[in-house]
């Protein structure tokens, strides 16, 4: 590896995201975008100035793991379970719509009929990453809307995992066996991290407060032990992470430590918008173009009304209800790790992977429109619907 190359790769992604972020705020536009944009320039497929940036989307999901970390360090055990269990059925049902619909929508553009299956399943998620960020912090940590985002979102991010597990084969082994593991596994894990964060991490945090870089430090080291533990037993970095943070919030000084750690992780999240840009193949999205805008549109208008209904029916009012589904209308993140998985077990094309890649592209450019121009989000270039 160049390490003189990476160095420069970083002068140049961060000083032409603050270029592009500059012009994208001057022109009122949202901020997240312009790392996207950059990404699409900067990238292989665009002038080329940086040829490989697979390495570069790696580093990235540094700021996925701290965005679920200091999620978790925000909700009680207790208020977790109690959301899980009003909006399961919400989440299920939805997810089960998007599916039908996408995949439906691929079916008749010509895709196969177990393609388009896992199209469909690929983007009944919605973005964690795309969702958190455009929510004000306040809303997020202490209100109800934060609170529902996260139980949707965990729960999708449970069903992803599974269902990569099931596109994998569960690693040459049983599948049903594997789940069950998983969920054994992940039970184990939690009692495990809230064991260890009772009777040491608290301990150390009481003795060594003072030192303030210990305590960064310490914070820091227990949210990546999770996420490399959890990696490890066959979970995700990102559910390890969640679980740290969650068992971390009993401690006193939890609050604290979060609002240090998010300069970090938005250091890392700029990178991980623009690897998704860089990433982008206008070449090979032609060939799924006028598909991929359809089905994109599809889940941009589809997602929020689906959303809004299953809301109201567990007893949200109908603004509220609407508001949670247009910050839940997009493809996610896990769309593309579904679509690798697939890709890699032979189930579909290239074409199709390219498609699942162009919609959730799209959508986050669609939905991050709608979110920033008629609510409230820290990036808004507009001082009225600015809140942090």
């Amino acid at each position: 590896m160049d390490y003189q190359n990476i160095i420069f790769e970083f002068v140049l992604i961060f000083a032409g995201a603050a270029f592009f972020a500059t012009i994208f705020l001057y022109l009122k536009q949202p901020v997240i975008l312009a790392y996207i944009g950059f990404g699409i320039a900067a990238g292989p497929w665009g002038l080329g100035l940086i040829k490989e940036p697979e390495h570069i989307e790696e580093l990235s999901h540094i700021g996925v793991i701290l965005l679920l970390y200091l999620l978790g360090i925000n909700l009680k055990p207790d208020r977790l379970y109690h959301l899980f269990s009003k909006t399961a059925v919400v989440t299920l049902s939805t997810s089960l719509v998007f599916l039908v619909v996408t995949g439906g929508a691929a079916l008749a553009f010509g895709f196969g009929f177990v393609e388009s299956i896992i199209i469909g399943a690929a983007l009944m998620f919605s973005s964690t990453i795309i969702s958190l960020k455009l929510i004000p912090t306040t809303a997020l940590h202490h209100k109800h809307t934060g609170e529902m985002m996260t139980s949707v979102l965990l729960m999708q991010d449970v069903i992803a995992i599974l269902l990569i597990v099931v596109l994998t084969g569960g690693q040459g082994e049983n599948v049903t066996f594997t789940i069950a593991m998983l969920f054994i596994k992940l039970l184990v894990f939690a009692l495990v991290s809230y064991g260890l964060v009772r009777y040491v991490v608290n301990n150390l945090f009481l003795r060594f407060d003072i030192i303030q870089e210990y305590t960064f430090l310490l914070a820091l080291g227990w949210g990546m032990l999770g996420a490399g533990v959890a990696q490890i037993i066959g979970l995700s970095y990102e559910m390890g992470a969640f679980i740290a943070g969650v068992a971390f919030a009993s401690s006193p000084v939890s609050m604290v430590i979060a609002e240090h750690l998010k300069p970090l992780r938005d250091f890392f999240l700029i990178l991980f918008f623009f690897s998704i840009g860089a990433q982008f193949n206008f070449l090979m999205t032609q060939h799924v173009l006028l598909a991929g805008v359809v089905i994109a549109v599809l889940i941009v208008i589809i997602k929020p009304l689906a959303f809004k209904q299953g809301f109201q029916l567990i007893g949200e009012k109908k603004k509220f209800s609407m508001e949670l589904g247009a910050r839940l209308g997009q493809g996610s993140e896990f769309s593309l790790l579904v679509s690798y998985s697939a890709l890699a077990a032979g189930l579909i094309s290239l074409r199709a992977s390219y498609l699942i890649q162009m919609v959730v592209i799209v959508t986050f450019v669609l939905s991050t429109y709608w979110v920033v121009y008629r609510y409230r989000t820290p990036i808004s270039s507009a001082e009225k619907n600015r809140m942090d």
